[in-house]
């Protein structure tokens, strides 16, 4: 993705099944679960370098000793520095007594972090400074074991006001008015309630407070607890959470839209946003990791046990398409599968654009994101020169020299790597008013492999703002000199905000949206807007049905094509030269990449909760309006 936006957060859960001495003898380290979610966080830094940080519980200390850790970082590299931290911790307390390895009871109680579950988080802000405050897992504290509640997850509520609104309603005063405070005060009012029901229970069959604490642990129907939570929640969410005790849940929105994996053993039960993280960190076959359903909750009593019970009843699948396309790695299985299809399938647009001139065409990629998407794409074209050559030689009829079926065989597509972003200077860039200037030499360009009857086929794996193709790369890309750059995206036309995780809330923001206002302006048609507008400002408030999503209406009147032949004239600048083609991905061919990743509504506008249409809605008054708040 040429544009910067906001990723995906990661979350990252270990239980250890098996008391410490058993991984000190088996692995030859106490420290095997620190290990493990050092791992797991970095096989996932793709999903969040604003901040990262990681809890841990100890389970079943004595009264007195500390048994939640927490560290957080929001430094440049977080999750080197809050491991920096642990190791400087674990080293002290080492170094003070160097016999407590020999003795892995009296290793736990001394050494912080040292405990059997541990929770990690990786984060990119999407809502307000990235202040440590912001930063994951975040904490509510008690005297009582049983009410400590520790969260970290991968989420947008799109309507927080109303949560928020409920907790003041029955007298709580949250610290801060942001969703994931909201929500861990949401579980945390349901978590005491809980607690305070099975003390009173025991307290009438006799137990005084102190026979009842482990009690009340065994007894915790923590699926509850997370029903009575969560019943008016809306939005993407998979939300990790550790109770003080030693419980520990994930729980998944009802439409699958943010993802959550986990694996189980006799010896760990690990959770991750991602499944090659968990393969590649445990060494584990795909087949042994599952996907935590939608509406689902994994949840491990502190005994060990594990139950995935239905929480909220699952909806239609609405897993993010958005994950296939970029935010994920692409070395899960099936998602390489699929970025290589989405290329192969855009070919047909791309050869079209290019009049079927292969031999004059120079094929490259932009950013590394991409690189799989091109694969399949020039896989494609590879199938078609091959076809040629049989056909050639066929045609032929035997007439052929060493030189002509040398000559045929030779046939390939012109593959470069045409553009390097030069990491050093990005990093300088900072917001000054020389700042356009700077970006315009973030990208290095290659000379001397294209020539000026070449076309220059350029993927992306999506297009959000254009202000990069603008104001770097295609001015970068001119330089060579080509006949014209054809801009590929691999993602079909982001038309609409999105509201559950990723960083998309402004309609302003969207080129394909300022495409469409530019359209209407060009045909006579923009009083539309205005009437949009009153549609969407009648629609605030309505609570006793979904909103309708009136924005489609601006982009009802033109065909994706036009749309990007006018996306091609707006990153387009005086400064470039050469003709410039955008091409998008459509709808359909994304559903037949991604089959299982339905969840389209940044293309389509079709959102999977009523939230979704609210912000959209939304969206668009305050566009309108001028105003700058957020729409959820």
């Amino acid at each position: 993705m040429s544009d910067v936006i906001k990723h995906e957060c990661g979350i990252a859960l270990v239980r250890l099944l098996k008391p410490l001495s058993y991984y000190q003898k088996k692995y030859g380290s106490a420290f095997y679960g620190i290990n493990k979610m050092y791992l797991l966080l970095e096989k996932q830094h793709n999903r969040g370098q604003d901040g990262a940080g990681f809890a841990s519980i100890k389970l079943d200390v004595a009264p007195g000793q500390r048994f939640i850790s927490r560290v957080r970082s929001n430094e440049p590299q977080p999750i080197k520095d809050i491991f920096s931290q642990i190791n400087g911790r674990i080293n002290s307390s080492l170094e003070e007594n160097p016999t407590l390895l020999e003795n892995t009871e009296a290793l736990k109680a001394t050494v912080p972090y040292l405990g059997e579950l541990m929770l990690g988080h990786v984060r990119y802000g999407t809502f307000g400074a990235n202040s440590i405050e912001s930063v994951h897992p975040f904490l509510r504290q008690n005297n009582w074991m049983h009410r400590n509640l520790i969260i970290a997850g991968n989420f947008n509520m799109t309507n927080v006001r109303e949560l928020f609104e409920d907790l003041v309603a029955i007298g709580q005063h949250p610290k801060d008015y942001t969703d994931t405070v909201t929500v861990m005060e949401n579980i945390g009012h349901f978590l005491d309630d809980a607690v305070l029901d099975l003390y009173f229970n025991l307290k009438e069959q006799g137990f005084d407070k102190k026979a009842a604490s482990p009690l009340i642990c065994d007894q915790m129907n923590v699926g509850n607890i997370l029903k009575m939570a969560s019943k008016k929640w809306d939005g993407g969410y998979a939300i990790a959470g550790l109770i003080g005790h030693g419980d520990a849940f994930v729980l998944r929105d009802p439409s699958g839209i943010r993802p959550a994996y986990y694996y189980q053993d006799d010896e760990v039960v690990v959770v991750a946003s991602e499944r090659p993280a968990i393969q590649t960190v445990f060494n584990v076959s795909q087949s042994s990791i599952q996907e935590i359903d939608p509406g689902h909750a994994l949840i491990i009593k502190k005994n060990g046990s594990v139950s995935l019970p239905e929480i909220n009843k699952p909806l239609t699948r609405k897993a993010c398409s958005f994950e296939r396309i970029y935010f994920s790695r692409g070395n899960d299985a099936d998602i390489y599968k699929e970025r290589k299809k989405l290329g192969e399938l855009l070919l047909p647009q791309v050869m079209k654009a290019i009049n079927d001139d292969i031999f004059n065409t120079v094929f490259s990629y932009i950013p590394n994101t991409a690189e799989i998407s091109f694969y399949g794409m020039v896989e494609t074209v590879e199938r078609i020169l091959n076809k040629r050559k049989a056909d050639e030689i066929i045609a032929k009829n035997g007439n052929l020299t060493a030189d002509d079926i040398n000559n045929i065989l030779s046939q390939r597509p012109r593959i470069e790597k045409i553009a390097i972003k030069d990491v050093k200077l990005r990093t300088f860039i900072t917001q000054d008013s020389s700042r356009d200037d700077l970006v315009a030499h973030v990208y290095d360009s290659t000379y001397g492999v294209v020539n000026p009857t070449d076309n220059l086929v350029i993927i992306d794996d999506s297009i959000v703002r254009g202000t990069t193709l603008k104001k770097s790369i295609l001015k970068i890309l001119d330089r060579l000199n080509p006949k014209q750059i054809v801009v590929v995206s691999s993602a079909p036309q982001i038309r609409y905000p999105d509201c559950y995780g990723i960083d998309m809330a402004n309609l302003g923001d969207l080129i394909a949206f300022r495409a469409a206002l530019a359209l209407l302006e060009d045909s006579g048609q923009s009083q539309l807007l205005d009437s949009v507008y009153r549609k969407c400002k009648s629609e605030v408030g309505i609570t006793d049905r979904v909103q309708i999503n009136h924005v489609k209406e601006l982009y009802a009147a033109f065909d994706p094509e036009t749309i990007s032949s006018k996306i091609a004239e707006l990153i387009n600048s005086d400064k470039v030269e050469c003709d410039i083609k955008v091409i998008f991905q459509s709808i359909e061919n994304l559903h037949n990449a991604c089959p299982d990743n339905l969840g389209d509504w940044y293309f389509t506008g079709d959102y999977p909760t009523p939230g979704g249409h609210r912000v959209v809605n939304q969206a668009l008054i305050n566009f309108v309006e001028g105003s700058k708040e957020r729409a959820y």
